[in-house]
């Protein structure tokens, strides 16, 4: 979830965003031993008047300074290749949403119930409650079981959008004609909040998006709320 004057990542709603968060620090080692080591060696050759002769002719320096790139490539890219795999993994979906992008609102379908269907707009920000966020809030959530995995089918009326929320490392394009899927799964109850990630025309910026994950009781409450 979101927090006032954050300055690092949102706290993420699932395993996976949580394993693309641990990823993130994982690279940001090797990116600070990285800099640290070549830093030190500029200075030291900025400074130093000193040369060595065979400097040149070190078979063994070659041979390290080949190696080590490709056995830190590997460290990274392992771990990155095993959490792509998990992320495209289908877990077997309880649920089914359609999200599809306008300019510049963002309208949902869930398909699994009839007549549960709404488009979500921007709040104005005179109609905000106490806590809620300016840009993010929206005057219709999407509402969602945690616990539950749901396949989000993305989809445009017309340009090109992108479905982003960043708790859940998720970011999908909206293309006009195309479907594109995600499968999410949250494991956090709370609300989630993201943006179109496209620029998608004037009002590009004020086309947020809001997702609230609630126990599965509230959820059934919400859904005969539509029956009525």
């Amino acid at each position: 979830m979101i927090k006032w004057y954050g300055l690092t990542f949102q706290n993420m709603g699932s395993p996976t965003a949580y394993l693309f968060d641990w990823f993130h620090d994982y690279c940001i080692i090797f990116l600070i031993y990285i800099i640290v080591f070549v830093g030190l060696l500029m200075y030291s050759l900025t400074f130093n008047f000193f040369v060595v002769k065979v400097f040149g002719n070190l078979q063994t320096l070659e041979f390290v300074w080949t190696i080590l790139p490709a056995v830190i490539l590997i460290f990274i890219g392992v771990p990155s290749m095993i959490l792509l795999y998990n992320y495209d993994l289908d877990s077997g979906d309880l649920l089914t949403v359609k999200a599809s992008g306008h300019q510049w609102y963002w309208s949902y379908d869930y398909s699994d119930f009839p007549r549960v269907e709404f488009d979500s707009y921007m709040k104005l920000s005179e109609d905000l409650m106490i806590g809620e966020y300016r840009l993010l809030e929206t005057d219709n959530r999407v509402i969602l079981p945690f616990l539950c995995s749901t396949r989000f089918i993305i989809s445009s009326a017309d340009v090109i959008h992108s479905w982003a929320l960043p708790s859940m490392a998720a970011k999908v394009d909206a293309n006009a004609g195309f479907m594109n899927t995600i499968n999410l799964q949250f494991f956090v109850p709370g609300v989630y909040y993201g943006q179109c990630s496209e620029i998608c025309g004037a009002n590009h910026s004020f086309m947020p998006i809001c997702v609230e994950v609630v126990s599965l009781a509230l959820f059934k409450i919400w859904l005969n709320s539509f029956q009525d």
